[in-house]
């Protein structure tokens, strides 16, 4: 693809879109060109959510215009779209989970003879487009009992079978493994070499200098400007386009103080799982713990949260040794459990936020719930992690940022001192990350002990006061602050270098 030389497929020429009391789009402009991946980047609430549901129809635009290979068009709605050659892979599956990869396909487009689906037909299509994106699932068995992988190229398959050329992708990576991701880019890189033009929008920046050919940033509504793949779509320029500031700004500068022992891991041990696991954390002390996918690194925190059945070894708080038989257990004893999948296990999303936070102590009168203490509680626990909004929002309708400020405002209403961060700026963008990490480091500078689980090496590096590495199992290394770096993580976890505690 040649921006300079090409047509492109589709053009957005100054869109505006508001809604009561918010400008969310202001004169965006973007162009998508045949057998390229555009990157649309931006903060939660820059935009991008609403640009991209302008484009698929599903909203329409105050002002501006659109152009289809150089024609003027109007898009009246999701349908017209996809009949115009416009898909879109949502962040959150649209399959209809019992109905099977072929069904869910034609789904919309089944071919009639004599007013009855042709199915036969119906399977071809829906085969030939399965085999194109090289699907090794079942295609016949009911969506719900497929891999999220092949839920997300049964999705693909739809857009293929719908004949679209423009595809947009919602944070497609969101809930895939490293294996199911890279399968994903396979693909995409394939349908770029078909011409499709494919709209990309992710928090993970890798993702962007790997796959995307242009980046469009968007901030406050607003078109900041585009990026050609090169030396200047590069993560310092992505992060001021995208918060008008440095990733200087970004850095947390700071001498750990540390206290006692607070967690004590001894030994610990899951059959089949991992085996002999020992470190401590300190309070003050944030111990990062890296590792490849399926290393055990999760499956050792569930263990000390009680969530998961321990076979051997022992778990200690402050020198005493638990007996974990739930995870109230470990609440009682004063962990805290950030899990890494917010809103299946941290948050109740059809809930208000004064219920999600204070779900582990809810206030009650005369054996009923304190309505008036519980919002109270609430409001001084969101505000206490910076997240002042009303109480009576429900958890779901919040961006990732903020819903794991609620995550966590809930587990400080519980009084606990130690904290399992997994994961805990997965889908969050680059401003909202830095809020979670100044409210990690304060909470370790005022006494907690923190372990954080992460598979972002420079998170990992840029929070951990000492780094702890997971392989296959077993903790194959210790690195202090001052020594860690990316080389030596990924020697550590991939088996290229010994330890011995």
């Amino acid at each position: 693809m040649s921006a300079s030389t090409a047509k492109p497929l589709l053009s957005l020429k100054g869109i505006s879109k508001s809604f009561p009391g918010v400008k969310a789009l202001q004169n965006v402009h973007l162009d998508l060109y045949p057998g390229e991946i555009h990157a649309l980047m931006g903060e939660n609430g820059a935009g991008k959510s609403t640009l991209l549901k302008v484009m698929f129809g599903a909203y329409s635009a105050d002002e501006g215009a659109f152009e289809l290979s150089g024609e003027p068009v109007s898009i009246r709605g999701p349908v017209d779209a996809l009949h115009k050659g416009i898909s879109m892979v949502h962040q959150e599956l649209s399959l209809v989970p019992q109905l099977s990869a072929i069904q869910n396909i034609v789904l919309g487009w089944e071919k009639s003879v004599a007013g009855f689906i042709d199915w036969s037909a119906a399977r071809r299509e829906a085969l030939a487009a399965l085999a194109r994106l090289d699907f090794q699932g079942n295609p016949h068995v009911p969506v719900s009992r497929l891999s999220v992988g092949q839920q997300q190229t049964v999705e693909l398959a739809r857009a293929i079978a719908a004949n679209a050329k423009i595809i947009i992708l919602d944070e497609p990576t969101a809930s895939l493994s490293t294996k199911e991701s890279e399968k994903l880019f396979s693909i995409l890189r394939e349908l770029r070499a078909d011409g499709h033009a494919l709209v990309y929008v992710s928090h993970r920046l890798a993702e962007v200098f790997d796959l995307a050919d242009r980046a469009t940033v968007l901030r406050d509504g607003q078109y900041v400007g585009t990026l050609l793949r090169g030396p200047d779509l590069n993560e310092t320029s992505l992060v001021k386009m995208m918060v008008g500031r440095s990733l200087e700004d970004f850095a947390i500068q700071h001498e750990a103080t540390l206290g006692a022992v607070a967690l004590k891991v001894d030994g610990l041990a899951r059959n089949g799982v991992f085996q002999n696991v020992s470190f401590e954390v300190r309070r003050g002390e944030i111990v990062g713990m890296a590792g490849m996918v399926g290393a055990g690194r999760t499956e050792v925190a569930r263990c000390i949260a009680g969530a998961d059945r321990i076979d051997a070894g022992s778990v200690s708080v402050n020198g005493k040794a638990l007996s974990l038989s739930s995870p109230s257990d470990a609440v009682r004893a004063g962990i805290a459990f950030l899990t890494e999948d917010r809103k299946h296990q941290g948050l109740a999303l059809r809930m208000s936020l004064a219920k999600n936070a204070t779900l582990t102590r809810v206030p009650t009168r005369m054996g009923f719930i304190n309505r008036t203490k519980q919002a109270a509680d609430a409001k001084s626990a969101l505000a206490s992690v910076g997240a002042r909004m009303p109480t009576t929002r429900l958890a779901g309708q919040l961006s990732g940022g903020n819903q794991q400020k609620v995550v966590l405002a809930k587990w400080l209403l519980s009084g606990c001192d130690i904290f399992i961060f997994d994961e805990p700026t997965r889908g969050i963008d680059v401003g909202a990350k830095a809020e979670i990490y100044a409210l990690m480091r304060d909470l370790a500078d005022k006494g907690a002990a923190i372990l954080m689980i992460s598979s972002d090496l420079p998170e990992v590096l840029r929070m951990s006061d000492r780094v702890l590495v997971m392989r296959e199992g077993t903790l194959s290394g210790e690195v202090a602050r001052a020594e860690a770096t990316e080389e030596r993580i990924i020697a550590f976890a991939s088996g290229g270098n010994t330890w011995q505690s």
